[in-house]
C-alpha cells in the first residue's frame, strides 16, 4: 500500500516536536522479545516477570489540554505544541515501562524512581512553559495545573470510570466489562498480545450475540433528528480513502507538530490534511468528495489486521514504532451523512469549525468523552464501546459516531478543542447559549475476517490505532471534522434538513 506524501512546510508561529522514537524495533513494532526471551530462562522468573507486567500495565496521566480554558488565540499554537511534547514524554515513558520488566520484577521501586519520577519533573517544566506563554499573552493561567504533572502506573484491568481523573488518582472500576483485558496465568499479558505489541488482547473483544439490544453503553452521540423539528437528511460522498491519504499528523488537535497523533489516520474529503495545513492551504485543496463544494476534512484512526503484514509505515514514528503494526484495513463503505434537530430549525456552520468527537485516552481519562460505537451489520440494535464485536460469516463490523451538535455561535474552536461545541441533551434541545448546527453522522463499514479467542489469547486480531499507552482500546476510538463546505453548498444542506428533505 502507498503512501500519499507531501513535502513539509515550515510552520511560522508553532513549534515542531518530534515524536518519540521507537526504543526498539524489529519487524514493525516495539519489541517486546527481549523481555520474555529473559523471562523464559527459568518459570520463576517467567512468573515473577508476569505478576510485574500485571501490576503497572501502562501509564496513567492526567489530561492537562482538557483541563486548559481561555487561551488566548496569539498563545494557542505555543500552548498545543507544549501539549503535544507531554503526549511524547508519555510514550517514551510507556516504552521504557514495557521494555524495562526484569529491572521492575527486580525492584518493587523502579517505575517510581526510574520513570514515573522523572516524568513527572519532564511534565512540570512543560505546565510551567504553558503556564508562561498564557500569562505572556494576556490570559490568566491556571495556577493549579501544576498538581496534574504527577502520573501513576496502573493495571491493566482497571480503567478510569465517570470522566477525568483530575490530579491522577485512581477511581477507576472493574464493572461494565470494562476490564483492560490484562489477564495472567495462562491467559494473555498485557505487554505482548501474541503479535509483539501490547493490545488488543481477549477480553477487549465480544461476541455480539453476547451483547444485549438497545444497551448502548455511551452518554454521548445522541442522534440529533427524530420525528419533530428538522427532519431532513444530507449525504455527502466522499470515497473510503482511495488516494491512500495517512499521516499520523492532527491538524485540529497538535497543529504544526510532526507526529502530533502518534497514530495513524484516514483521510477523506479535504486532500491537503497534515499538521502544516493552514485555512488557506485547505480551502485551495483538491477534495475525494463527489461534490466539488465540500472540501471537509473528515479523519479517524485506521484500524488494522494484526496479521504480521509489513505495512508503509511498520519502522515509522506513528505506525510500527509506536506499536501500530499490521495491515491497514480501509472501509468498504463510509457514509457521511448530515441530520437536523428534534427541536427545530439548524443554522449553517461557519468555515473552518472544527469538532473532535470520542477520545483518543478514553482509556486512561475515563468514558466522559467516549463516543465512538462498535457494532456488526445486522445486529445495530447491538452496540458497544468498551469492546470489539465479533461478527458472525457476512456480517461487517461498523463503527458509528455521532457528533456535537450544539455551536456556542462565535467560535471554530476552542482551548481544549470540545468547549465551543455540545451535545444535545435529553430532549434533543441544546444547552443555553448555543445552538443547532446539521449534525455529521459517521458510519464505517469494515470487511474483516472474524478474529478467534482460543486457551485465553486471541489470533489475528484487529484494532484501533492509539497512542502507545492506550493499549489500542476500543474505548480509545475517536473522530475529527473540518468544515469546508462553500458557502453555497452550506446553505443547501441547511435549506434540505430545514425543509424535511433527503438530498445528497
Amino acid at each position: 500500500m502507498g503512501r500519499n506524501t507531501r513535502k513539509r512546510r515550515t510552520p511560522l508561529a508553532t513549534k515542531i516536536v518530534a515524536g518519540a522514537a521507537a526504543l526498539a524495533v524489529g519487524g514493525g513494532g516495539l519489541v517486546w522479545a527481549n523481555f520474555y526471551a529473559s523471562a523464559h530462562e527459568d518459570h520463576g522468573g517467567h512468573n515473577r516477570t508476569r505478576s510485574a507486567g500485571a501490576q503497572v500495565a501502562t501509564i496513567d496521566c492526567p489530561d492537562v489540554g482538557q483541563k486548559i480554558r481561555d487561551v488566548p488565540d496569539r498563545a494557542r499554537g505555543e500552548v498545543d505544541g507544549e501539549l503535544a511534547t507531554m503526549d511524547s514524554q508519555i510514550t517514551n515513558a510507556y516504552q521504557r515501562l514495557a521494555t524495562t520488566r526484569r529491572a521492575q520484577a527486580g525492584d518493587s521501586q523502579f517505575v517510581q524512581n526510574s520513570i514515573l519520577g522523572p516524568l513527572k519533573d519532564r511534565r512540570k517544566a512543560v505546565i510551567d512553559r504553558i503556564q508562561l506563554e498564557i500569562n505572556r499573552a494576556g490570559g490568566k493561567a491556571d495556577d493549579n495545573l501544576d498538581e496534574l504533572a504527577g502520573c501513576q502506573g496502573r493495571p491493566a484491568d482497571q480503567q478510569n470510570g465517570g470522566g477525568q481523573n483530575g490530579g491522577g488518582q485512581d477511581d477507576g472500576q472493574n464493572g461494565d466489562g470494562q476490564n483492560g483485558g490484562g489477564q495472567d496465568g495462562d491467559g494473555q499479558n498485557q505487554d505482548d498480545n501474541g503479535n509483539g505489541v501490547a493490545g488488543p488482547v481477549a477480553d477487549d473483544f465480544v461476541d455480539i450475540n453476547d451483547v444485549q439490544p438497545n444497551s448502548r453503553n455511551s452518554r454521548n452521540g445522541l442522534a440529533a433528528n427524530g420525528d419533530g423539528g428538522s427532519t431532513g437528511t444530507f449525504t455527502t460522498d466522499c470515497g473510503v480513502n482511495e488516494n491512500n491519504l495517512f499521516n499520523s499528523d492532527n491538524l485540529i488537535a497538535a497543529p504544526g507538530v510532526d507526529n502530533g497523533a502518534h497514530h495513524t489516520h484516514d483521510y477523506v474529503g479535504n486532500q491537503d490534511n497534515d499538521a502544516f495545513s493552514s485555512d488557506e492551504d485547505l480551502a485551495n485543496a483538491d477534495t475525494s468528495c463527489q461534490n466539488q463544494g465540500d472540501k471537509s476534512t473528515y479523519y479517524w484512526p485506521v484500524l488494522r489486521l494484526q496479521d504480521g503484514t509489513q505495512e508503509f509505515d511498520a519502522n515509522d514514528q506513528g505506525g510500527g514504532a509506536e506499536g501500530n503494526i499490521g495491515k491497514i484495513l480501509k472501509p468498504a463503505q463510509a457514509e457521511l451523512k448530515f441530520v437536523g434537530s428534534q427541536q427545530g430549525d439548524v443554522v449553517a456552520m461557519p468555515k473552518f469549525l472544527r469538532i473532535i468527537t470520542g477520545d483518543a485516552k478514553s482509556f486512561t481519562n475515563g468514558d466522559a468523552n467516549a463516543n465512538t460505537s462498535w457494532s456488526c451489520s445486522g445486529f445495530e440494535d447491538r452496540q458497544v464501546t468498551d469492546k470489539y464485536p465479533l461478527c458472525p460469516e457476512g456480517s461487517q463490523v461498523l463503527r458509528t459516531t455521532n457528533f456535537q451538535s450544539c455551536w456556542d455561535g462565535q467560535n471554530i474552536d476552542s482551548a481544549n478543542h470540545r468547549d465551543h461545541m455540545a451535545f444535545v441533551q435529553e430532549d434533543g434541545s441544546c444547552p443555553e447559549g448555543f445552538q443547532a448546527i446539521p449534525q455529521l453522522q459517521v458510519r464505517l463499514a469494515y470487511d474483516i475476517p472474524t478474529p478467534t479467542v482460543e486457551n485465553g489469547q486471541v489470533q489475528n486480531p484487529y484494532a484501533v490505532d492509539s497512542f502507545p499507552e492506550q493499549l489500542h482500546k476500543p474505548i480509545t476510538d475517536h473522530n475529527d471534522f473540518i468544515n469546508v463546505m462553500d458557502e453555497d453548498l452550506m446553505n443547501e444542506v441547511v435549506d434540505c434538513i430545514n425543509r424535511g428533505e433527503d438530498c445528497q
